[in-house]
């Protein structure tokens, strides 16, 4: 029996019974479905997040307080004091760190600002004057504050587009006066629209001088974060030594394992970002993958079901010269043309109901989310789906082909 026959042959009898043929692969169709929604999704959200990292730039490196975490037990200590003014004086001196060329310390938190009856909870940022061009974000309106307002302790605040909104709504806010932990803003200047940059929405965000955070908002005399950028790339490696060296040296630490800061680079978190993304996105395909051994288990039932329908037939064409392997051959074929076309439907499926998220994620939400198809999803998908037909298919045709013609005659 030829291989097109065998096709034409097995999708005759497909057809014969569609809606019962829909229903057997709607458990495969369900499970690609799945696989290639959750793979578009981790690649649309580990996308977006680079982006938010890499907003900074290539050269920025980050120096965090606290032992580098190792598992979720150590997540407490990233919230030490360990960077402290000595720390900063240190590591801006051109002698212990050459190649960096911005140094910014910033402190943050949530905090309720205020102006006249309205109220918004906004991130409060103190950073140094040098916030601006390391997030290369500048007022769109009023002026930035500079570096001799940060010595002065001025409360100054440039406030994002979305607190202004809040807060004044169309009225003018240069030169008003906002509220913070009953500590009052001059706001001298409004940011532009920007989003998302690294981890800060800057459209809802309150930049001062680091210097009145620590006083007035936060009560601190240490920092969260200092912010490092490097005069050029091929630097940075030096640069992450030199700052580890100088702040060993402060803090009197010997034993590199004993650190109670660690230094990242955007290239370090972008990797471990994308490391967690795939763990988690390999997690999820995993757990949707149950659905196609599920959707196999019912097709060898269906096929099962098939053989013993057809039983007359089968002998029949056994009478008529079949031999056992094309009986095999017929039916492993319509099991796999089945898995098949469920693999097909899942792809395209699972790919529009991605497109679809990725659009209201991008435009309901305002996130930078972009649709990202799965090729490897895909290619997985359909190969696994042809395995499954064939894993799954085997018994039911090999029980067909095995029938005693004469018996499957008399069969009623």
């Amino acid at each position: 029996m030829t291989t097109r026959h065998l096709i034409k042959t097995a999708l005759t009898a497909l057809k014969a019974h569609k809606s019962r043929s829909f229903l057997t692969i709607l458990g495969i169709v369900i499970g690609i479905t799945a696989i290639i929604l959750v793979m578009s999704i981790g690649q649309g959200a580990q996308d977006l997040i680079l982006s938010q990292i890499q907003g900074l730039g290539s050269r920025t490196i980050v120096v965090i307080p606290g032992r580098e975490p190792s598992g979720p037990s150590d997540v407490a200590q990233i919230f030490s004091d360990s960077l402290k003014e000595k720390d900063l004086a240190l590591i801006s001196r051109k002698e212990n760190v050459p190649n960096a060329e911005k140094i910014m310390p910033i402190v943050f938190g949530g905090e309720s600002s205020a102006y006249g009856n309205e109220t918004y909870r906004a991130t409060v940022l103190g950073a140094s004057a040098d916030v601006f061009d390391v997030f290369d974000i500048y007022p769109a309106g009023g002026v930035p504050f500079s570096e001799s307002d940060v010595r002065g302790r001025q409360a100054y605040a440039v406030i994002g587009s979305k607190v202004k909104d809040e807060l004044f709504g169309g009225s003018e806010a240069i030169g008003e006066r906002i509220k913070i932990k009953e500590k009052n803003f001059r706001v001298v200047g409004v940011l532009p629209k920007k989003g998302q940059v690294s981890f800060f929405n800057f459209d809802e965000i309150v930049l001062v001088p680091y210097t009145a955070a620590q006083d007035s908002l936060f009560g601190i005399k240490y920092f969260h974060r200092f912010i490092i950028s490097a005069d050029a790339e091929k630097n940075i490696a030096r640069v992450v030594e030199d700052l580890q060296a100088t702040l060993r040296n402060s803090h009197g630490i010997t034993d590199p394992k004993k650190d109670d800061f660690f230094v990242q680079t955007q290239e370090d978190l972008a990797a471990r970002i994308g490391i967690i993304t795939n763990i988690l996105t390999l997690l999820l395909v995993s757990v949707a993958a149950i659905s196609l051994i599920v959707g196999g288990i019912g097709i060898m039932n269906i096929m099962l079901v098939a053989v013993t329908e057809r039983t007359r037939e089968i002998g029949l064409r056994k009478a008529l010269g079949a031999a056992n392997r094309d009986i095999l051959r017929q039916f492993l074929l319509e099991a796999v043309i089945l898995t098949g076309i469920g693999g097909i439907l899942g792809i395209l499926t699972g790919a529009l109901l991605a497109f679809g998220v990725s659009l209201i994620l991008s435009q309901a939400l305002g996130l930078s989310w972009t649709f990202s198809f799965p090729i490897s999803g895909a290619l997985i998908g359909f190969l696994v789906s042809g395995i499954i037909g064939l894993a799954f298919g085997i018994y039911p045709a090999r029980k067909a082909s095995q029938k005693n013609p004469i018996d499957a005659l008399r069969y009623e």
